[in-house]
């Protein structure tokens, strides 16, 4: 039965180095070559993700963007699209308003994509996580605040604060946008990542389930922005170093992160 497999990248695929081990990379290659349809679906955007799983191979589309888009895994055209509607974006500048934390916008603008922000406006968060993409073409410095970043055609906004400081714009937020809250993997901060209502993990992979023609979804994942994609999968495994909540809807609890458990059990699993 033709099967498509979706894993998660941070702290699934990859290890806790955010690094794909050269045992996952020869592994999932010689398992491509067999048939394997593989892919990920990440809140990384397809410039982060496919410089992370650099020399993976297959021509799967990719869901980035936590199922905001879906892309060409080479070309990085976009196959399948969502961008906030004005009424989302309009609940953004309220909750700027209401507490003062000014995200950062991603957006296309002239058909290019981009990381927008004003570096005197967001927090010392925020600074630090833009420096670490000082060689981004994507990243995009500007002046006016949050409305001098709200530019083109807005897809996303990033939050990253501590727990306490961002719990209260994602309780005003949740019911009006896409809302994923949840701790970085690499930092004692908080993301809290808005998202058009139609973009999904699990809604870009059973869009994909779909194009591909295959019959069955097997997914892999850790993290609380997996758990829609766990109950749209026909089977779902959470690494062990996943979140309780994962684990509790889960197929089945496979090894950690750092001992290649998505791969080993592709290898051991996979029929072709």
């Amino acid at each position: 039965m033709k099967t498509l497999y979706v894993s998660d990248l941070d702290s699934t695929l990859l290890n806790s180095k955010a690094q794909l081990s050269p045992f996952t990379i020869e592994t999932l290659n010689a398992l491509t070559k067999k048939g394997l349809m593989f892919t990920f679906a990440t809140a990384r955007s397809a410039v982060t993700a496919t410089a992370v799983t650099k020399g993976l191979e297959g021509d799967t589309p990719l869901i980035v963007y936590t199922g905001t888009f879906m892309v060409d895994r080479y070309t990085r055209e976009r196959i399948v699209s969502n961008f906030m509607a004005e009424r989302e974006i309009e609940a953004v500048r309220s909750a700027v308003e209401k507490y003062s934390y000014i995200p950062i916008v991603y957006a296309y603008v002239q058909g290019q994509e981009k990381f927008i922000y004003d570096p005197s406006a967001v927090s010392q968060n925020v600074l630090r996580f833009a420096k670490t993409r000082e060689d981004d073409s994507r990243r995009t410095e500007v002046a006016g605040g949050f409305e001098g970043a709200l530019q083109g055609d807005v897809f996303y906004f990033s939050y990253m604060e501590p727990k306490e400081k961002l719990l209260p714009v994602y309780e005003f937020l949740k019911d009006k946008c896409n809302c994923l809250f949840q701790p970085d993997n690499y930092t004692d901060n908080w993301f809290l990542e808005v998202m058009p209502k139609a973009a999904t993990k699990a809604k870009g992979a059973l869009r994909l389930k779909h194009l591909t023609g295959a019959k069955r979804l097997v997914v892999f994942g850790d993290g609380y922005n997996d758990i829609d994609l766990f109950k749209a999968a026909d089977e779902a495994y959470a690494v062990e170093n996943a979140v309780d909540e994962l684990k509790a809807i889960a197929t089945g609890v496979i090894g950690s992160c750092d001992e290649d458990a998505v791969a080993r059990w592709l290898l051991a699993n996979f029929k072709e």
